[in-house]
């Protein structure tokens, strides 16, 4: 065990070859010291070279922090990562072929360092049926350099499900808040528990090294058993790192909000009430699917707003709130402090998280949509040489109990008037959403049908539903013409419900609209 080792003297025990773990969540909890100093050895002494990076979250803030610091020319041969955009110089890099490169579900890839620490031979599990993460498709490649296999097709019992094979780990960079003399190590600082403990263990058991990042060091026995998150037996090497360094988030030193430590007051000031606008009015008709007690998980944009206008229509309390990373209950944080959560009534790691939604666990999700083609197929995770990458969206998607998909039926200069009861479109947006066919399947719609999943697609002037059909346009906004405003601006023909409602006017005005008759 070595305690309080010089940074240098830490990172130095990467050799070139190996696979390196990372623990995060995208701009929370990261190594940061670790790995700046890892970045800077390579590029003063060219070692270590031909790393394969194991790289659970998009743990950067596009700024070049985080995972960036290795997207140096000849350091990484090989990414494995859910997500890349908040690492846009990995992302071109991919992109490129210069490196192969693996998208994978992030709920999977937490499981697989589990399983990898168990001494399993890897995963089995449904998340990625249907998708480019299956052989059928893509297998997760993201390019033409990567070749090899990481995945079969296997049934049991009938059923299909995917085996993603183990990866081990030679070294683990990972982070907690104090260590003590014997390397346990406690996070009671951090926002997010996150897949700390699961890194460390697949590094450890597979003979590897696990390097930890904290902010301080104690004595001996002066950390509770209770609050140790990573024991000491895994633990090879401490840092002690500078504050510079150890910030909570890219976005916050330190805030006693996001750890837990303290509560903070609400508001119902209406300046914290969003204007009316088309993302309002989406927000709107999207929580009128919610049910009684219902456990959600937001996706980032519009679905944020499904809280807001949940609370102005008088079932805020109908609604807990859950987030891939970790938090339960409070209020999810946005921007760069995704992930963390205020209020919140408990923090689970993020493979304990996905143990929940994977199982069926969440009643609603509520996720954008950038493409959505005839099927009902959406892609969020692949446009061209923009390789965002698909997170925790096909864990989420595909195991919720319901689904809402929510955007506007266009993008891109789209300009809108609303209120009065009705919605104007003064400019179209110069993209179409909805498309012939997607570019990359994040979403099935042939698996969703299957599996006998409601799903609903939420726009500023249209609803459309799923059904073994295809998709069908069941609603339109007051003001709205169908033909020219909807299928118009479709690039493909959606089958027409015999009688399409109008969307509640009550939808398209400045009032509070009222939700409690909606969910029942």
């Amino acid at each position: 065990m070595d305690i309080a080792c010089p940074v240098d003297e830490a990172v130095a025990q990467v050799e070139t070859g190996d696979t390196v773990g990372v623990g995060g969540f995208v701009a929370i909890g990261l190594p940061e010291y670790l790995l700046e100093t890892l970045g800077t050895r390579y590029s003063e002494t060219g070692s270590p070279g031909d790393l394969t990076l194991y790289h659970p979250a998009a743990e950067g803030d596009r700024q070049g922090r985080g995972v960036s610091h290795l997207a140096r020319d000849g350091m990484l041969e090989r990414v494995i990562g859910s997500h890349w955009g908040f690492v846009p110089e990995l992302m071109e890099q991919i992109a490129a072929g210069d490196i192969e490169a693996y998208n994978l579900p992030f709920g999977a890839m937490d499981h697989l360092l589990r399983d990898t620490a168990a001494g399993k031979p890897g995963t089995i599990t449904n998340v990625g049926l249907r998708t480019f993460v299956d052989p059928r498709q893509d297998g997760g490649k993201v390019n033409d350099t990567t070749t090899e296999d990481l995945i079969e097709v296997m049934e049991f019992g009938g059923e299909e499900y995917l085996f993603y094979h183990s990866i081990p780990l030679d070294v683990a960079l990972v982070r907690g808040t104090t260590a003590d003399e014997n390397g346990n190590i406690s996070m009671e600082r951090e926002a997010l528990k996150a897949n700390m403990l699961a890194t460390a263990q697949a590094a450890h058991n597979s003979g590897g090294t696990v390097i930890a990042q904290v902010e301080r060091v104690t004595e001996a026995g002066t950390i509770s058993p209770r609050e140790v998150d990573l024991p000491g037996i895994l633990v090879d090497t401490v840092v002690d790192s500078p504050p510079s360094h150890h910030r909570q988030t890219y976005g916050e030193d330190y805030s006693g909000a996001l750890s837990g430590e303290i509560r903070v007051p609400e508001s119902d000031s209406d300046e914290n009430r969003p204007a009316l606008t088309e993302r309002k009015v989406i927000a709107r008709r999207a929580a009128m699917e919610l049910v009684p007690d219902a456990v959600v998980n937001l996706g980032v944009g519009v679905p944020e707003l499904v809280p807001t206008v949940a609370t102005e229509g008088g079932v805020g309390d109908e609604i807990t709130q859950t987030v891939e990373a970790g938090p339960i209950g409070g209020s999810p944080s946005g921007g760069i402090n995704f992930g963390t959560a205020v209020d919140h009534d408990a923090l689970v790691t993020s493979p304990e998280q996905f143990d929940f939604y994977d199982g069926g666990g969440l009643d609603i999700g509520f996720l954008g949509m950038a493409e959505i083609d005839a099927v009902g197929n959406v892609n969020v995770s692949r446009f061209g040489a923009d390789i965002p990458g698909c997170g925790g969206f096909i864990n989420i998607t595909q195991n919720a109990e319901q689904v809402v998909f929510c955007g506007t039926l266009t993008a891109g200069d789209l300009d809108v008037a609303v209120g009065d009861g009705e919605i104007e479109i003064r400019s179209e947006g110069t993209n179409r959403k909805f498309v012939e066919q997607v570019e990359q399947v994040t979403f099935s719609g042939e698996y969703a049908v299957e599996i006998e999943q409601p799903i609903t697609y939420v726009t500023e002037r249209a609803v459309f539903e799923l059904t073994d059909s295809g998709l069908v346009l069941v609603e339109v906004a007051p003001g709205i013409d169908i033909e020219r405003e909807v299928l118009g601006k479709m690039g493909f023909d959606p089958i027409v419900a015999d009688e399409v409602s109008e969307m509640p006017q009550a939808l398209f005005e400045e009032s509070m609209f009222a939700l409690r008759r909606y969910v029942e």
